[in-house]
């Protein structure tokens, strides 16, 4: 069997999603993990970059058998090029239930493509990568949500909101 994919925008890849990848490969023996370059967000880091921080903190937290790929278009047909079956998904509540079963029955339909859905760690079930690049953007702390390499990224990032200094406002 080629390995399962883990599909997302990873825009920034939290501590949530390493947790979810550390998980997968536990259960399933191997993983490639899938950077889309999704045309419905405005991401605040590159694809490519996305896809190094995500081998980084793999790499940081020693999680073997990973590999990382980046991708534009269907899942289902990276999935069909790859020859694999199943894909994974991390689902932090209700809400996301609701969106990945809709996406699960679709490309089931349409190539026969099964997923396997992790249940978010209590730990991690707050975060997301909308919340954390929206925080990293105003200039607020993220360390308690993204690996270091990932903090620093979001650091630097040009699309970062210059932080106020004392006694300035924020507008």
């Amino acid at each position: 069997m080629t390995a399962p994919i883990y599909p997302g925008s990873f825009d920034p890849v939290t501590l949530g999603h390493v947790d979810v990848i550390a998980r997968a490969v536990a259960a399933l023996g191997r993983l490639c993990v899938a950077v889309v370059a999704n045309p419905s967000k405005t991401p605040l880091l590159p694809a490519d970059e996305r896809a190094a921080l995500i081998r980084t903190e793999v790499d940081r937290v020693g999680v073997p058998d990973v590999e990382v790929v980046t991708f534009d278009g269907l899942l289902v047909d990276l999935c069909t090029d790859r020859g694999t079956t199943v894909v994974v998904k991390g689902l932090r509540d209700g809400a996301d239930l609701a969106g990945e079963a809709a996406m699960a029955r679709m490309n089931r339909a349409m190539t026969g493509l099964e997923t396997l859905f992790l249940v978010s760690a209590p730990a991690h079930v707050h975060l997301s990568s909308s919340l954390v690049r929206e925080v990293a953007r105003l200039g607020g702390p993220v360390d308690h949500a993204v690996g270091p390499a990932v903090a620093a990224a979001l650091a630097a990032s040009p699309a970062r909101t210059r932080t106020p200094g004392a006694g300035e406002a924020r507008r």
